[in-house]
């Protein structure tokens, strides 16, 4: 697909749009340079609405960029790209809908499987199920088994992350169902999956089978769906299991005035109820004049839309590659409105602390690693996807 083209050199080199080429570029190289560290190179571009970043785990060193229209490009280690797969026919891309998840089975070298997260065209969250061969140019679109449906009451907060956990287990982000504020109070209601974090078992039933394990928490609980695994979401939009602790990092986007950052520490047994509609961020929302903070799990960072952070936060990753020694283990995570990128330092214990990294200038919608661990960001609308380097 020769409009992805492989780009190794450094940003300074980049075909920025022409209006605002200078200003951003400056502003990254000036943050870099104050940082001291780090610094965004650009490894390829041509990209359509980049919101995923996957690698398979297959031993190939290959990075699979998705488009929200449709497609899933292939980068290989050669630096080539090709088209390797095509749902534009049955996917609605449009606001926050589209193609939104990839996920690689654990065992994807052996088994072929992989699972994407949609919305269909008629406006219906979709979790289907496709197989390949792990070494194909292409995946055969004939081959999808549509596993999980779910009307979407709104256009907007689709979520829209899936990845396996370190249990082996498929998980789906789902917002709120949309509009604003809750209307349909989803964040508290577990008779619906919406505003919720999803766990499956892909593997104990037959082929194209999606159960819902033993232990989720609500199995068994009157009225609840028991595929919930964590709830009281409003979008968390993008979720990242850290590679070494197994620890789940969940950035849930804010109404009007907090974004916020939500830690499950490995082990957990889910449960957890993080709060909205009635707390967005670390304060209450309905009622706004008072709540009990403590009935919910508290955030581990939180900003405001007055700090100039910005107002729309983007999920990050933990890298522990070698390209930025100085990042190895620290959560990185972005606003999508300000361009900024922040890092975050500390435990649950001692607590968090997070700073800038630096400022990108563009709308990061998301986050990924490699097979080494190495962290990278995507411009969505320029189409240029970046590695973080020392």
């Amino acid at each position: 697909m020769d409009r992805h083209r492989a780009r190794p050199d450094r940003l300074a080199a980049l075909p920025w749009p022409a209006a605002f080429a200078l200003p951003a570029l400056l502003l990254v190289l000036l943050t870099a340079c104050s940082a001291g560290a780090q610094r965004l190179v650009a490894v390829a571009d041509g990209f359509v609405r980049p919101v995923d970043i996957v690698a398979a785990g297959d031993g190939s060193g290959r990075l699979f960029v998705v488009e929200q229209r449709g497609t899933v490009v292939a980068l290989g280690s050669d630096g080539g790209a090709t088209r390797w797969l095509d749902l534009q026919d049955r996917t609605r891309a449009q606001g926050e809908r589209g193609l939104l998840g990839l996920a690689f089975h654990p065992r994807f070298a052996e088994n072929g499987r992989l699972f994407v997260h949609f919305t269909d065209p008629g406006g219906r969250t979709t979790l289907s199920e496709l197989r390949a061969d792990p070494g194909a140019e292409a995946v055969d679109p004939a081959s999808e088994v549509v596993l999980f449906t779910l009307d979407q009451p709104y256009g907007n907060h689709n979520g829209g992350q899936i990845a396996f956990g370190p249990d082996g287990h498929l998980y789906l982000a789902l917002g709120d169902g949309g509009s604003g504020g809750d209307p349909l109070n989803a964040g508290q209601d577990l008779s619906t999956p919406l505003g919720a974090i999803l766990r499956f078992d892909v593997d104990a039933g037959g082929p194209g089978e999606l159960r819902v394990p033993a232990d989720n928490p609500f199995v068994g609980t009157d009225g609840a769906r028991p595929e919930i695994w964590a709830y009281g979401l409003r979008n968390p939009w993008r979720f990242h299991f850290d590679a070494r602790s197994g620890d789940l990092w969940i950035a849930d986007v804010g109404q009007n005035a907090v974004e916020e950052v939500n830690l499950q520490p490995a082990g957990s047994r889910g449960g957890e109820n993080y709060g909205w509609r009635v707390v967005e961020g670390d304060r209450c929302f309905d009622p706004p004049q008072g709540c009990d903070l403590d009935a919910f799990v508290a955030p581990v960072i939180t900003y405001t839309h007055a700090s100039g952070w910005g107002r729309s936060v983007t999920g990050g990753v933990v890298p522990y590659g070698d390209a930025a020694p100085s990042l190895r283990g620290r959560y990185l995570f972005a606003d999508f409105v300000s361009g900024r990128v922040f890092v975050a330092d500390g435990d649950l214990d001692s607590g968090f602390t997070a700073g800038e990294l630096l400022r990108a200038g563009f709308g990061i919608a998301t986050f990924g690693l490699d097979e080494a661990l190495d962290a990278y960001l995507a411009d969505y609308g320029g189409g240029v996807l970046y590695r973080f380097e020392d």
